[in-house]
């Protein structure tokens, strides 16, 4: 348990908190190139870790950049080697964020805080504010948040801060850094004043892919009935399960390698015929006989458990694509 002030943590409580931050596939990455008795030591110490606020995960953030940006004895630019460090660590998508967060705003407050809360808080936080408002702060926050929050608006406002979110074209730094500085004014914490580049029809199409099944159909149904062109572009740019199709049989196979049994099994249970087939010839054939015994023997499931186990897929197949790992088709003639 940490019960100490941030500045009073080892080293090893340090690493430990920095790579539970950055998420499981990266930390592993990191992990490879650490010695056995540095793996147990942190190991030990991540498994320990209880009580770690806010404040010493910042603090541990903070700490990691300015150790990075003092390493210019080789002679290189600061913020040149953490953008490329950053890069080579989560890839170039996953790292844009992080490094406009850290290069753009490294003193600012406000919005950032609001990636450090629950879902649930987010949508308190901004219910009462100008749905234009929500529709930029959750274009700020990744995907994944996002369509946490969204779930917890009324569904009369659902469509409404989606097409809001698909209609944005960018928005001013300054516009940007003023509401920043609102919503430092309401609560302490980190964040920055981003660039413009935020909203757009892709991120309403990736917020839109995270939602729970019956809600993303519902606020698609809302869109088209205002604007028929717009939800298409929306829904041009949605991966979904069935997209697999279009995945070369060496993506599949990486995929299923990643994928548990029991989640594709229970996402297959509403795939056509045709996908089917193709997960089925990129198996062994003793592994496709078993997962076809399944199919047949398995009785009625919720249609959302079987939306969610194709989520949670999806949710890997992108996470790959991001890594390079695999490239998926759909969303128009654009290859992500």
């Amino acid at each position: 348990m940490l019960d100490e002030s941030p500045e009073n943590m080892t080293g090893v409580e340090r690493a430990a908190i920095f790579l539970m931050s950055i998420g499981e596939e990266e930390a592993a990455m990191v992990m490879k190139h650490m010695g056995p008795k540095e793996v147990q030591a942190v190991g030990m110490s991540m498994a320990e870790l209880s009580n770690v606020t806010q404040d010493h995960a910042k603090y541990v953030m903070n700490d990691f950049i300015k150790v990075i940006q003092t390493q210019t004895a080789l002679g290189v630019d600061s913020d040149d080697y953490v953008r490329k460090m950053l890069e080579g660590a989560l890839g170039a998508d996953k790292a844009s964020g992080m490094i406009d967060r850290i290069l753009l705003g490294r003193n600012s407050k406000g919005l950032e805080q609001l990636k450090w809360m629950e879902a649930r808080s987010v949508a308190e936080f901004v219910r009462l504010e100008h749905p234009q408002i929500i529709a930029i702060v959750l274009s700020y926050l990744e995907s994944e948040q996002s369509a946490e929050v969204l779930g917890h608006f009324p569904e009369r406002v659902r469509s409404d801060i989606m097409m809001r979110i698909a209609s944005l074209d960018g928005i001013q730094p300054a516009a940007l850094k003023e509401l920043d500085e609102v919503m430092e004014r309401q609560f302490s914490g980190k964040s920055n004043a981003q660039t413009s580049s935020i909203g757009g029809i892709k991120t309403a199409a990736e917020i839109l892919n995270l939602v729970e099944g019956s809600i993303e159909a519902d606020i698609m149904d809302q869109i088209k009935e205002v604007d028929a062109d717009l939800g298409q572009q929306i829904q041009d740019k949605m991966f979904v399960f069935d997209n697999l199709n279009e995945v070369d049989d060496r993506g599949i196979q990486a995929l299923l390698r990643e994928v548990s049994t029991d989640n594709l099994l229970l996402a297959l249970k509403a795939a056509e015929e045709q996908l089917k087939e193709k997960i089925f010839k990129n198996m062994s054939k003793r592994a496709a006989e078993m997962l076809k015994d399944d199919l047949e023997a398995s009785g009625p499931v919720k249609l959302s458990e079987v939306e969610g186990a194709q989520k949670e897929i999806i949710s890997i197949a992108r996470r790959m694509s991001d890594a390079g790992e695999i490239m998926l088709g759909g969303g128009g003639d654009e290859m992500v």
